[in-house]
């Protein structure tokens, strides 16, 4: 059995944007999420799962390299934003995914219009960020928060320690 090669479903965001005119002339309903996917564990992949069960396509964001560490700080990311890509393209669920630069994403929602924002559950509309929230209203699109898998997540992995000490 053949598989995809998962480097085309990484492209930038006027590809994504085409995906979404082709979807949209056939009807089909365009989710969009976004973040830094440092390091893909079992809350990463539960969220984008059900993400991905809300439409027809699935649109990944993930922040660049530089983005990261301002967001996070100057040890972050773990893995490169070329990496991250891959591995978010290598799931089957998700059918883009494209990096933009800087911190906020609400220029790229503008100019893609999805039909659905998710977000995991450790934020809710009054939280997510104000642009964002301002460009998704404009957009006339849907907001999903779902819920948060507690005890998952890469900044709790990094206090444990899991990370780089051969735990899993």
């Amino acid at each position: 059995m053949l598989i995809d090669d998962p480097s085309n479903r990484v492209m930038g965001l006027p590809g994504c944007i085409e995906l979404r005119e082709d979807a949209c002339t056939r009807g089909k309903r365009v989710v969009l999420t976004n973040g830094c996917f440092d390091l893909l564990h079992r809350g990463h992949l539960e969220y984008l799962r059900k993400s991905a069960e809300l439409g027809d396509l699935l649109v990944v964001a993930i922040n660049s390299d530089e983005s990261v560490r301002t967001l996070k700080g100057a040890s972050r990311p773990l893995n490169s934003e070329a990496d991250r890509a891959y591995a978010l393209a290598c799931l089957r669920f998700v059918d883009a995914v494209f990096i933009f630069q800087g911190p906020r994403l609400a220029n790229e929602i503008l100019a893609l219009g999805p039909d659905l924002y998710t977000k995991a559950g450790d934020y809710s509309p009054e939280t997510l960020d104000r642009s964002e929230y301002a460009a998704l209203v404009q957009a006339g699109t849907e907001i999903h928060i779902l819920p948060f898998v507690a005890g998952h997540s890469t900044t709790s992995l990094i206090a444990r320690g899991a990370v780089g000490s051969g735990q899993s």
